[in-house]
């Protein structure tokens, strides 16, 4: 009798259903039913703003389309939105379900266009059965999307309708289904061949299910180079025969193989891929055991596949392995696809997404798993091994290279093809403007980073071992000129880049110091006494301290003239590392005199200081902070203006944050200055300029200030700590000022790409400061 679950273990698993079955209904109920709703992008706070949306002023776009149809992408938001239509015959696992069931999993595909791509979508569900009445109304919408993302139709109606379509409209149309998980498939198969050591021309395919997503993998497939003759089809009738009548189409008719085989144990022998798309165990484990030597085998069937992983590697431990699910490796998911190839597609605007555009697709996604894992998807994937190989075939989908990489790859196969309307003369500041929209702070950091190319600058990591620093060294090294040195015992840099699956060794592509065994200990220690031996530090203890404290071995690196910056503070408290830097390399002309941090919020960035270095700061102390500052900023390509903020306003109030607030600006007032500076005043007087003028009609500040500066750090810190949590803000800092560029402290909080940005700041020569 065979092993059955004990019923305490039955009911444990109902009430697990049970509770996953709530919580999705409830994901989809609250706060507000579904996952979608419409925002205005353009202001409606008064008659002048309704005259301009509505009449008279929409009369003006309305003309200018009528007598130019291009103008339909500057003047509304077609440009950037995709219609999502269905019938809803063919979703999911769940069949023909029809079309009002459909909606949620299309309001789905939706908010994945919106998250992955900024895509605007318009879910659209039609209760029409017939293929060619379908195709009529969905040619009608022509006029409301730059591009049609057809789903869940059934085989061989889905056929009908988009070629239908294709031909009459003149904007994209693509059936998800079939090409999305056609162009993921040929991905994942690239990989799986280049890891397996087998060609396209090749190998022997054998694919299971004659519906859409598998009639298009396997066009995909003979695009890629996998000889016609080599494919064998198999739906539930058996063989795809020559003479074979029952169940066919001519999609299916295509593969139609000459042979007197008819089951799928006939013909798995010697297959070098399986490619399932069909339903759950239709592949056994022996069956797998008559397939070639290093097996691929993709068991896509949802939610139960094809053979389940460890079935298939009991018989063949070294088979490579690709199903439908994400908690398996290498899910083929259409979400590594679709947001992107429309992405590229809108921007250029592309009449269709051609062979070439889907190719540009498979190869782009496929190259993209084979670099370096991006420290982005580490993060939001953690415990998975991301290195490529069997288990890494493809990305995951929150890798935030896609877009750019993909999008890129599409639209250039768009112009080089003759599809695109809408041509970029500069593919390259396109991928920047993606990469900016994935990473908040690309545009921001942009002149930074120019400015780092221009010198060789050596940045010396005082946590090396510390797995954000690896990925942001392994990014340094990609990025920009500098040269990363890394302080940390070898052993464990090399274990940790190669679990992490990074390219970056120690010694053939950084500088290492080990704090353990190094070289130059004597030095070290040495240079650290003679600073500090009139300041309580003996000889054993000036060693003590260059065995065990990478932060001031850093410092010691800058001052020995061996490294040009150092950044520090990965963990431990800010004011621990801020003594160190301050013993060993604060001199006549350097001491530190404020932490600012740019924060990029939806709306712009803000400039926020001092946050770390001077708690109650004297009024010489703000007006340097205001002079280092204005200074920074400028490294932004943004022209500063400074607010300082306290309770008080405009000298309403007397306590001693206002009083040193009005001193520091007295000081400022001594000299000309070239920045623009205003204060004391509240947080939104300071970012309202309407609030501001009827507060004080003849204030010097034009516009919203985008530097704040505080009479304490609490304050400056509470406000940072406020908008990074719940305003959603991203945080590039903290930048210390006053110390030359030689040494920044960041948060226990930063991110990779964070260290990566404080590099480009140390990497900056100092004569960029101005």
């Amino acid at each position: 009798m065979p092993n059955q679950p004990a019923s305490g273990d039955a009911d444990m698993n109902d009430t697990a259903r049970e509770n996953a079955r709530q919580a999705a209904l409830s994901y989809h109920e609250f706060p507000k039913p579904g996952k979608l709703e419409i925002r205005a992008t353009k202001p409606l706070a008064n008659g002048r703003d309704l005259a301009r949306a509505y009449s008279p002023g929409v009369a003006e776009a309305c003309l200018e389309i009528g007598a130019d149809a291009a103008n339909a992408s500057r003047y509304t938001a077609r440009g950037n939105l995709v219609g999502v239509v269905t019938n809803g015959t063919a979703v999911l696992g769940l069949g023909d379900i029809g079309a009002l069931a459909s909606k949620p999993v299309m309001e789905g595909k939706a908010v994945l266009f919106k998250k992955f791509a900024g895509i605007d979508c318009f879910d659209i569900e039609l209760n029409e059965s017939d293929p060619e009445r379908l195709a009529e109304l969905v040619c009608a919408l022509e006029p409301t999307f730059g591009a049609i993302n057809l789903e869940d139709i059934k085989a061989p109606d889905c056929f009908i309708v988009e070629k239908i379509c294709r031909e009459r409209m003149k904007i994209p149309v693509f059936h998800d289904d079939q090409h999305g998980t056609a162009i993921v498939v040929g991905a994942a198969a690239t990989n799986a061949l280049h890891v397996a050591g087998k060609k396209w021309e090749e190998i022997k395919v054998v694919s299971t299910g004659g519906g859409a997503a598998g009639i298009a993998c396997l066009n995909m497939l003979v695009k890629l180079g996998v000889r016609h003759r080599n494919i064998w089809l198999c739906d539930i009738h058996g063989l795809v025969h020559e003479g074979r009548a029952e169940d066919m189409n001519p999609q299916k008719a295509a593969f139609a193989q000459a042979s007197d085989l008819r089951t799928l144990d006939d013909v798995i022998e010697g297959a070098d891929l399986f490619l399932g798309l069909s339903g759950p165990d239709v592949l056994s484990p022996e069956m797998v055991a008559k397939m070639a030597a290093r097996p691929i085998i993709f068991a896509l069937a949802n939610p139960t596949p094809e053979i389940m992983p460890d079935a298939a590697r009991a018989v063949a431990p070294e088979a490579i392995i690709a199903t439908g699910r994400s908690d398996f490796p290498n899910q083929v998911n259409n979400v590594l696809c679709f947001p992107f190839i429309f992405r590229g597609a809108l921007d250029v605007g592309a009449t269709e997404i051609n062979d070439e555009m889907q190719i540009a697709c498979v190869e782009g996604i496929a190259a993209l798993a084979r670099a370096t894992t991006s420290a982005e998807a580490a993060a939001a994937y953690q415990g998975e091994a991301l290195t490529f190989g069997a288990d890494y075939l493809i990305p995951k989908p929150f890798d935030p290279r896609l877009s750019g990489i993909v999008s890129t790859a599409v639209a250039r196969a768009a112009m080089e093809t003759g599809v695109a309307t809408r041509p970029r003369a500069d593919l390259d500041a396109y991928k920047a403007r993606l990469d900016a929209a994935v990473f908040k702070s690309a545009l921001l950091m942009r002149p930074v980073f120019e400015a780092a190319k221009k010198d060789a600058r050596r940045i010396v990591f005082a946590e090396g071992e510390d797995e954000r620093v690896l990925r942001a060294a392994q990014a340094i090294l990609e990025e920009t000129t500098e040269r990363p040195i890394l302080i940390g015992r070898p052993s464990v840099i090399e274990t940790r880049c190669e679990r992490m699956g990074l390219g970056i060794r120690p010694v053939r592509d950084f500088q290492l110091v080990n704090p353990e065994d190094d070289p130059r200990y004597r030095d070290y220690w040495g240079s650290y006494h003679q600073i500090m031996k009139r300041r309580g530090v003996s000889p054993d203890l000036a060693k003590a301290v260059m065995r065990t404290n990478t932060t001031a071995i850093g410092a010691v690196m800058v001052h020995r003239g061996e490294a040009d910056s150092m950044l520090c503070g990965t963990f431990g408290e800010y004011r621990w590392h801020l003594n160190y830097v301050t013993q060993v390399l604060s001199d006549g002309d350097h001491h530190p005199h404020g932490a600012l941090s740019m924060m990029i919020l939806e709306d712009g960035p803000l400039f926020i200081a001092d946050t770390h270095v001077r708690v109650f700061p004297s009024p010489e102390d703000l007006a340097e902070t205001a002079i280092g500052a204005a200074r920074h900023v400028r490294r932004f390509g943004i022209e500063p203006k400074i607010a300082f903020c306290s309770q008080s306003q405009f000298g309403n109030q007397g306590e001693d944050s206002g009083k040193r607030l009005r001193a520091a600006i007295a000081l400022l007032d001594q000299q000309p200055r070239d920045f623009c500076y205003e204060g004391e005043m509240n947080i939104d007087t300071a970012l309202d300029a309407e609030l501001r003028a009827r507060l004080l009609p003849d204030n010097r500040m034009d516009g919203a200030a985008n530097v704040l500066i505080f009479s304490n750090a609490d304050a400056a810190s509470g406000v940072r700590n406020i908008l990074k949590m719940k305003g959603g803000g991203l945080e590039v800092g903290p930048i210390l000022m006053g110390m030359g560029n030689r040494a920044h402290i960041v948060s226990p909080s930063i991110t990779a790409r964070g260290l990566l940005n404080m590099a480009a700041i140390a990497g900056t020569p100092v004569a960029h400061y101005g």
